[in-house]
C-alpha cells in the first residue's frame, strides 16, 4: 500500500496508463486480425486494413506497448502474406521448379 500522497497519485497515474494501454493493444489485435481476415478472403479492401494494422503496429511500437522487433515481424509477416495474393503462381511455379541444381541427381556419396 502506498504510504505518501505521492505514492497515492503515483498509483492512480499507472492505473489509468495501464487502462489505455490494454485499450490500445485491443485496438492493435483488432486491426490486426481484421487484415489477416481480409487477407485469408481475399479482399479488395486489404491493402487499406494492411495499412491501419502497420500504422497502428508502428504507434504501439513507439509508446512501448510492444516490443519494436514484435512490430517489425508483425509488419513483415502481414506484408508477405498480402503479397502472396498479387502472386501466389509465381511463387508455385518457382517453388515446383526447385532451385537446387542437384534436384534429381542421385547422391553416390562420392565428391564431386
Amino acid at each position: 500500500m502506498p504510504n505518501t500522497k505521492k505514492a497515492i497519485k503515483r498509483v492512480k497515474i499507472a492505473e489509468k496508463k495501464r487502462l489505455a494501454n490494454v485499450m490500445r493493444k485491443s485496438a492493435l489485435r483488432t486491426a490486426i486480425k481484421k487484415c489477416r481476415v481480409a487477407i485469408q478472403n481475399k479482399d479488395p479492401k486489404a491493402k487499406v486494413l494492411l495499412d491501419e494494422a502497420i500504422k497502428a503496429l508502428d504507434k504501439a511500437a513507439a509508446k512501448d506497448i510492444i516490443h519494436k522487433n514484435t512490430a517489425a515481424r508483425t509488419k513483415s509477416r502481414l506484408t508477405r502474406a498480402f503479397n502472396m495474393l498479387k502472386a501466389p503462381a509465381a511463387a508455385t511455379v518457382g517453388a515446383a521448379a526447385g532451385t537446387d541444381p542437384d534436384a534429381g541427381t542421385i547422391d553416390t556419396g562420392e565428391d564431386k
